[in-house]
């Protein structure tokens, strides 16, 4: 068996990976059409863990492979295959991995993309390697008119699935909620793995300011911005569906080098140690955080000792310059103390909530900081959201003017609030702004 190590962060590649897989099969993705599956079922875009290979490995209709795979096209056409996405949301971007698909991928792809206000009723089910699509399955999914759906991605062609070029990263740039992608191939051939990066997107018109809903959460617009290290989790996973399956379906980072030779904990029992790790995120929604989890579910032998969060307010104009400098600059955000200092404990759910959460008015974004290291597995921030969130009008004026790169990472709920903030008086402005701790 074959695996290749997790590729590591490097400043080329592009932003959007930092987003959520949208169609992750641990999302509720699901392929629910394909023209055909012969060596190997369309499913197998969604898996959350990489591709593998496997030399040996053969079914009665050829080799195994760890994707979609067509058979090789006899007649007029081409394959494609449509996918529900688990989360509708805004996508900022494509992975279309080739992994070990060398003499066998799909040369060029194309994918289109629509919003259905009704599910689709049809789906895939079982097992359908040998299988192609039926004349009643053509026929339902002819319903949906999917040549017409809006093309995101026009055909382009592939890379091979060698390791130096199986990643096939595709920018767009489409501010409209999707709930349905179509993937298609020219005109056969296999893909391992489609990733789907975005940021949820909820009708937040339909959420009372009185409903405590988790702010942070995948499913209600949240998304991690900015990290110190992700060796073996990404932050995004804190966010996820549930509670995590294992420990790779949380955020972990590597052991920290400048730990003390021998580790001293102070009179609460916390270490004391100089180095820590974090992991920022923006909420869903301006809101007000009034309960918090922090869940080490698996995280039995590697645990973080401890954790704060923090919270600040910012602009997308403000968020998007930190991005830009990797969250460091001589003027950070004027953080401030939400969960002071806890410690952990392995593979446990940790609640806080009264007098255990500082209350600190609205806020966008949270920065969770574990010392020295570890892992956790989900974060959730219970709060209220707030539907007139107040930004300065200089710093709105100056952001509607420009048509940077904000627009592009930043989601449709951000542009709403400005355009709603721009009529507010500027004696009406909130002041949260605290010292930065």
């Amino acid at each position: 068996m074959a695996s290749r190590p997790v590729q590591k962060e490097t400043s080329s590649r592009p932003h959007f990976l930092q987003f959520n897989n949208l169609a992750c099969e641990t999302a509720g993705g699901k392929v629910i059409f394909a023209t055909d599956e012969w060596f190997a079922p369309a499913r197998n875009l969604l898996k959350r863990d990489p591709p593998e290979f496997i030399a040996s490995a053969f079914t009665e209709y050829g080799k195994w492979m760890d994707g979609w795979e067509t058979r090789r096209k006899r007649i007029a056409g081409h394959d494609w295959c449509i996918i529900q996405l688990g989360v509708p949301g805004i996508i900022h971007g494509f992975d279309v991995d080739t992994s070990f698909f060398t003499g066998n991928y799909a040369p060029y792809t194309s994918i289109q993309a629509a919003c259905l206000d009704q599910m689709p009723s049809f789906t895939l089910e079982g097992d359908r390697t040998g299988m192609a699509a039926s004349p009643s399955q053509f026929e339902a999914v002819a319903q949906l008119n999917t040549d017409s759906w809006e093309e995101l991605v026009p055909m382009i062609k592939l890379n091979p699935g060698y390791s130096e070029s199986c990643h096939n990263y595709l920018n767009v740039t489409y501010p409209h909620r999707v709930t349905h992608i179509r993937l298609n191939i020219y005109p056969d051939g296999g893909i391992a793995r489609l990733k789907v990066y975005g940021i949820g997107k909820t009708d937040w018109s339909t959420v009372s300011s009185q409903d405590l809903v988790d702010l942070v959460a995948l499913v209600n617009g949240g998304v991690c911005v900015g990290y110190s290290d992700a060796h073996f989790g990404h932050p995004r996973n804190m966010i996820g569906l549930g509670r995590a399956d294992n420990m790779g379906d949380g955020w972990e980072t590597a052991r920290r080098l400048d730990r003390p030779k021998v580790l001293k904990v102070n009179e609460k029992g916390i270490l004391q140690v100089r180095g820590c790790e974090w992991a920022i995120l923006r909420l869903g929604h301006p809101g007000i955080i009034s309960k918090i989890e922090v869940d080490t579910n698996h995280f039995k032998g590697n645990f973080p000792d401890s954790c704060k969060i923090e919270a600040c307010s910012l602009t997308p104009d403000e968020e998007n310059n930190f991005i830009h400098n990797q969250w460091r600059s001589d003027k950070p955000p004027k953080w401030r103390i939400l969960l002071s200092p806890q410690k952990l404990k392995a593979h446990h759910r940790h609640l806080f909530s009264g007098e255990s959460v500082v209350q600190c008015g609205p806020v966008t974004h949270v920065r969770l900081v574990i010392a020295p290291d570890g892992g956790v597995s989900r974060l959730r921030l219970w709060g209220r959201p707030v539907s007139n969130y107040l930004t300065h009008p200089q710093q709105i004026s100056k952001l509607l003017r420009q048509r940077s790169i904000a627009g592009q990472i930043v989601s449709a709920w951000w542009r709403k609030i400005l355009l709603e903030s721009c009529a507010i008086k500027s004696g009406l402005l909130c002041s949260y702004n605290a010292p930065a701790i």
